[in-house]
């Protein structure tokens, strides 16, 4: 069957990725992005429609999920992968920048899968679903200057468990995937040492996250709820010593 696939910050990087993933399987896609250059790119070159939407409009965002409803007749997955990241000294962060990066990377979350939950109550629908929530491994580790990122990402991680919970007995199942160091951006320069600190000998791929993806959503799949999944070529569970 064709899913119908909603995903958040698909224009780009690891939600580029899962984009072509689910297209590649012959998915109905749907993704929305403030970046309208790149969306417009990745929806001529995979079939999928793209949607300019900022997720920090709420009632936007709402609207958007909604018309996909009516226009596709449901959703059956949702990949919630838009981030953003305010990195400063916190000296210098403001509760506005902090609050951007919540609104953005986890109240977005929230209000998707508030949405669907909504969705699924009105037409007491009890089938296959999956929620996808894109987390990270600094919702378990940090460096300085990350308050703001971590912290949406602790939550991120903390939702859904939580939704898992929520969900339970509708056929729903609540993921969580999170990738360490995935390389994305063309300029970024990776180096030997950059690689051979991972204990899989490489940086990851966009492509690492979208399999992931893939695998949660395969419907035989629903015994693996409410779990956060770490991508990162193991170097959180390295035991590192100062030299």
């Amino acid at each position: 069957m064709k899913r119908r696939v909603f995903i958040t910050g698909g224009a780009h990087g690891i939600g580029k990725a899962i984009v072509e993933a689910f297209r590649s399987i012959g998915d109905i896609v749907i993704f929305c992005d403030i970046d309208e250059a790149r969306g417009i790119s990745t929806s001529e070159a995979t079939g999928a429609r793209f949607e300019l939407l900022d997720v920090r409009d709420v009632e936007a965002l709402e609207s958007c999920l909604q018309e996909t409803v009516v226009r596709e007749g449901g959703i059956d997955v949702i990949v919630n992968n838009v981030g953003i990241g305010k990195f400063k000294p916190l000296t210098e962060l403001s509760v506005e920048e902090f609050d951007d990066v919540i609104n953005t990377n986890l109240r977005a979350a929230f209000v998707t899968s508030r949405f669907m939950a909504r969705e699924r109550m009105q037409t007491n629908k009890r089938e296959y679903g999956r929620i996808i929530n894109i987390c990270s491994s600094r919702y378990l580790q940090s460096e300085p200057g990350t308050e703001a990122y971590s912290a949406s990402k602790g939550g991120i991680y903390s939702l859904t468990h939580a939704l898992a919970m929520s969900f339970a007995g509708t056929g729903m199942t609540v993921n969580a995937i999170a990738p360490g160091w995935i390389h994305v951006y063309e300029d970024e320069v990776i180096r030997t040492e950059d690689e051979s600190f991972h204990p899989s000998g490489r940086v990851g791929s966009a492509e690492d996250i979208a399999r992931m993806c893939l695998f949660l959503c395969e419907p035989s799949n629903d015994f693996i709820n409410g779990q956060t999944i770490v991508i990162d070529g193991g170097t959180t569970v390295k035991m590192i010593y100062p030299d």
